[in-house]
């Protein structure tokens, strides 16, 4: 006999997925509860039931991809740690990491970027750990000019910043240099000479 709380976990799983895959692939707009239903071969009852609403629904999707890209950028940071990567590579890294996730997932970076969702998100807040490590790797090093925080606080508003901006922009318009450049821009108020 199966255990209700098991098929209560996959059926959320299998839910949180399929709104996911829609939302990445057709936009917010694409992700019902019908179609979400139809994708995750429920019917649309169980969405109400765990998620409330489509509010609830894009809120526990938001909170799951986030919560795995923070685990993965983790998991390479302490891999950069532990293999002595230079700090200012692996802080350039992760900065592009997160520039190309939010331009390839411009429906999950609205979500993701909702000030009220970072505010309570554990997953946003393991991202911001993340950056605060790599930040502290460069303090370590004796590379920067001013506080952990205040450096974390300019690098997420440069990167939101730029995400933003790529985003409003049609592709055809696109300065593809403008990301390394910002970061640039951002790394002259941080880092000592």
């Amino acid at each position: 006999m199966s255990d209700p709380a098991d098929k209560r976990s996959t059926t959320r799983s299998k839910i949180i997925d399929a709104a996911a895959r829609l939302l990445r692939e057709h936009g917010p707009a694409a992700v019902t509860t019908r179609r979400v239903a139809e994708q995750a071969g429920v019917q649309p009852p169980a969405i109400y039931r765990l998620f409330g609403d489509k509010d609830g629904l894009l809120e526990a999707v938001a909170e799951h991809v986030m919560a795995a890209f923070a685990s993965s950028k983790a998991a390479i940071v302490q891999a950069a740690s532990a293999d002595n990567v230079d700090p200012l590579d692996d802080l350039r890294a992760g900065w592009r990491s997160q520039i190309e996730f939010g331009v390839a997932n411009p429906a999950l970076f609205h979500l993701l970027s909702d000030p009220t969702r970072v505010a309570r998100s554990p997953g946003a807040q393991l991202g911001k750990r993340v950056l605060e490590a790599r930040v502290h790797r460069v303090a370590a090093a004796g590379r920067l000019r001013l506080s952990e925080p205040r450096a974390v606080g300019m690098i997420q508003a440069a990167a939101i910043g730029v995400i933003q901006t790529l985003l409003a922009t049609p592709a055809e318009h696109h300065d593809p240099d403008l990301p390394e450049a910002m970061y640039d821009a951002v790394l002259a108020q941080i880092l000592t000479d």
